[in-house]
């Protein structure tokens, strides 16, 4: 492979039979998919069928880095998991940063596929670019802070592991897996912590020491040293108080979720949570993912109280959105606990969230009783149950067993009116964005391609907020107009894919690292030539395979909406008690990409224009 930053290898993994073998990765995949949940995506779509068994053997589990993982560029040791999801049914993909994603890329793969069924746990074991599948019996069963603290024991600190807690181990389907144990990074969304529970994989530790090549150093250099003051004052809020810095001001605008998405404010709430909060009270000390000087990770304890000694990472603002003012819990140190434990079981801390939150609304309608719930009261507001419940949903015991397939399916479980207010988006619970408070984020939660995602357009904090220069686009001034907002959710895909796909925390987008320097980065790492129209339709058109692969599942425009009450039912508050016109974005959504407005799909001269006719 003639192109740099890449090592030409993808490994494969079968567990049923215990095969490790490395395949090639050409380049002109590369050039066409870069990598990360772009190369992701090409493999899933090209290994799996209609009626693929998320929870089977033949569902393959991706993990991928790109050309820029494992560089010193800021903000780039990520690294995207895509699979087929065990939650949603449809495309599943899920990012995270903390330290793995280079340890891996520095092993000297740019893949890693697994498949099959190991007959007892194990943890996959690679050191430089040797591979091993070894014996996990020792450590089934243990939560993921203990499972770390054995592999480093076993292997040295300068392992890292992508682990699964109890809930994974009991395919959960709102499983997450965990890096860098403490610190808790997440590869939150979409219950791949049961593909690798069903497949009896506890860990893939890593321990890579090789060097990421650059086909121009020099270049790359002059680039980061452009960038490194602008990183380092961007970003002072995050740096400051975590991402949960604009608690308070989310909570003003209305754009907060408070009991089940209904309620228009909880303001109280919002300032004992807010991340400033935190660290006038809790914090100790600040840690960052690799390469990166934003530092938004925090470490927090409690000197006194029920929960006194170390809470470990500090709360992320979804966690504070849908563990906090989503079900009335006011109080800081509970809601860190629920994180704590969320991430020791290993559960996504979002959906995790949301089902309780819609738990709790459908024990104050009577549909769910202390029967149900092994005599937990769900209350609104009681931090004792909402502990309670997500060990009830990490081991499906009592109403957990109910709740651990996310609110869809809870909501059929129970039936009547539940289904009035589960909230989920092509099965996919929201995050703590809400669409009446900002136009781009119904258009966003009704097309993303895992379903509800503010992350894969990442227009939030640009409408009536801060700003991309190089965008291309004019600034969205007014929260509630829907001028411009679909053609703004269109391009933000596009640039949200390549950051996925590339594979860079979009944080960076405060810190200077927009689309120009991202090309530059780029180029300067590969040696290709790629330029503002290159690198936009490389976007789109990993973009539009997402959608293709979710089209032969049979989802089209049918299932590209919000949830009932996010359409129709007016919460006051900062929304000033709007609704989002929905069908009139969607109109200009689907002419802007050119899909059928009919079916959702996208029409041939597209597919052709992107080469992904052998897709369609």
């Amino acid at each position: 492979m003639k192109a740099k930053g890449y090592f030409g290898k993808i490994l494969r993994v079968d567990l049923s039979s215990g095969e490790i073998r490395t395949d090639e990765l050409d380049e002109q995949a590369a050039e066409t998919f870069i990598g990360g949940n772009g190369l992701g995506t090409k493999i899933l779509f090209e290994e799996t069928a209609a009626d693929t068994d998320p929870l089977g053997p033949e569902n393959p589990l991706i993990f991928a880095v790109g050309p820029l993982t494992g560089t010193k560029l800021f903000n780039s040791d990520r690294f995207d998991v895509v699979a087929k999801s065990p939650l949603t049914g449809i495309y599943g993909e899920a990012s995270a940063g903390g330290y793995w994603g280079a340890k891996f890329k520095r092993c000297g793969f740019d893949a890693l596929v697994v498949k099959g069924k190991a007959d007892k746990p194990v943890y996959l074991y690679i050191e430089n670019d040797k591979a091993e599948l070894r014996d996990a019996g020792h450590l089934w069963g243990k939560e993921t802070f203990e499972t770390i603290d054995r592999l480093q024991d076993e292997h040295g600190e300068t392992v890292k592991a992508v682990i699964i807690g109890p809930a994974g181990e009991n395919q959960v389907r709102v499983a997450n897996m965990i890096t860098d144990g403490y610190h808790g990074r997440a590869v939150g969304r979409c219950g791949f912590g049961a593909v690798m529970g069903s497949k009896n994989l506890k860990a893939v530790a890593v321990n890579g020491s090789r060097e990421v090549p650059v086909a121009d150093p020099e270049s790359f250099k002059a680039l980061q040293k452009r960038l490194g003051p602008i990183m380092r004052e961007g970003p002072q809020a995050l740096r400051e108080g975590g991402t949960s810095v604009g608690t308070e001001f989310c909570n003003e605008i209305g754009n907060m979720p408070v009991k089940n998405w209904k309620q228009g404010s909880f303001a109280e709430g919002a300032k004992k949570l807010t991340g400033m909060t935190l660290v006038e009270t809790l914090l100790k000390d600040r840690y960052h993912c690799g390469s990166c000087v934003i530092n938004c990770g925090r470490v927090v304890e409690a000197a006194d109280g029920p929960y006194k000694g170390k809470l470990t990472a500090g709360t992320e603002y979804e966690t504070v959105g849908l563990m906090g003012t989503n079900l009335l819990v006011g109080d800081l140190p509970t809601v860190l606990k629920a994180n704590q434990l969320c991430n020791r079981y290993g559960l996504d801390t979002i959906s995790t969230g949301s089902v309780i939150g819609f738990a709790m609304e459908a024990w104050e309608r009577g549909l769910i009783g202390a029967k149900d719930t092994g005599g937990v009261e769900l209350t609104w507001g009681s931090g004792p149950a909402l502990l309670k419940m997500i060990e009830q949903i990490a081991f499906k015991k009592d109403i957990g067993a109910v709740l651990e397939g996310g609110v869809k399916r809870a909501a059929a479980k129970i039936g009547g009116e539940a289904r009035d207010f589960a909230l989920e988006v092509k099965g996919l619970e929201p995050p703590a964005h809400d669409p009446r408070a900002k136009m781009t984020i119904a258009v966003g939660y009704a097309t993303s391609n895992r379903g509800a995602c503010h992350l894969a357009a990442f227009t939030h904090d640009f409408e009536e907020g801060a700003s991309i220069d190089d965008l291309g686009l004019p600034v969205l001034k007014d929260r509630f107009n829907t001028e411009g907002k679909a053609e703004n959710v269109v391009v933000m895909q596009h640039l949200m894919t390549m950051f996925d796909s590339l594979v860079c925390c979009k944080f960076g987008l405060f810190g200077g690292l927009t689309v120009d320097p991202l090309i530059e980065a780029l180029n300067a790492v590969t040696g290709w030539s790629f330029d503002r129209k290159r690198f936009f339709k490389t976007g789109e058109r990993i973009f539009n395979l997402k959608r293709l692969y979710n089209n032969r599942l049979g989802i089209g425009a049918k299932d590209d909406v919000l949830p009932k009450r996010m359409r129709h039912e007016i919460k006051g508050g900062g929304t000033e008690d709007h609704l989002p016109p929905l069908e009139a974005m969607m109109k200009e959504y689907y002419k802007l990409r050119s899909w059928n407005p009919a079916t959702g799909v996208p029409e041939k001269r597209k597919i052709e224009e992107l080469g992904l006719t052998a897709y369609a």
